[in-house]
């Protein structure tokens, strides 16, 4: 039986390390959902969760990624006030801070669609409406996953970066959407292992601070339509 309730969560601004002991957590718990309907033959709808949530400066690096594309030693680390971990999501290495909203969808896909490849683009297309609805037209740069400005010329600039992990259908990690990001803090690092493109914000590309609050009620709104979610 597929269940289209998602529980909404905002955790405000959070240290990295609980973040991901939190999201490992409900995780888990999904997937015993998964693994005692499969031994008990039953099909008792799973949980779905969406995270959101901000980080103090933090830069993460992805299971396939190179520990090179830190420019930062720990002495650097530490004049910038940041945090660095390598964690199990794809992708490379990223930034998450202040004024960033990070995304953790928790979801069972066998609640929506068994699609690794539709679910990045289902997230994405999220984010690039959410962004149409402040006039910033975006989309998507051929072969990289995330979300650009002007991807089809050389100004091209990445928005939202995106990482996720999956078991059994199960997600977690998701996305980085840039909304009053210090963009600073992207030059202590090869952001993604892309070293020939620029890095942008809302507040860059709009020429002020952006409501975040009002950002998240828009991004929740597209995402529960995309993936016809019932959330609560």
């Amino acid at each position: 039986m597929q269940n289209k309730k998602v529980t909404f969560i905002d955790w405000g601004l959070l240290d990295y390390q609980e973040a991901w002991d939190k999201q490992e957590e409900i995780f888990a718990k999904v997937l015993a959902e998964k693994h005692d309907n499969r031994i008990n033959n039953t099909n008792n709808p799973t949980d779905n969760f969406l995270i959101f949530t901000e980080h103090p400066h933090v830069y993460t690096l992805g299971k396939s990624g190179h520990l090179e594309y830190l420019l930062l030693d720990e002495e650097g680390l530490k004049e910038k006030e940041a945090t660095f971990y390598k964690i199990n999501r794809g992708g490379d290495i990223t930034y998450h801070g202040p004024g960033q909203i990070v995304g953790y969808p928790i979801l069972d896909l066998d609640n929506f669609f068994t699609d690794i490849h539709l679910y990045l683009r289902t997230l994405e297309e999220a984010i690039i409406l959410t962004l149409a609805d402040y006039g910033i037209q975006a989309g998507r740069y051929p072969g990289y996953t995330g979300v650009w400005l002007d991807p089809d010329n050389d100004k091209a600039r990445k928005i939202c970066a995106m990482g996720v992990r999956a078991s059994r259908w199960v997600t977690m990690h998701g996305f980085a959407f840039n909304v009053n990001a210090d963009l600073a803090y992207f030059g202590n690092i090869v952001p993604c292992g892309i070293d020939d493109k620029d890095v942008t914000s809302m507040e860059r590309e709009l020429g002020h601070k952006v409501d975040v609050e009002e950002v998240k009620i828009k991004l929740k709104n597209h995402l529960a339509e995309l993936f016809k979610m019932e959330l609560n």
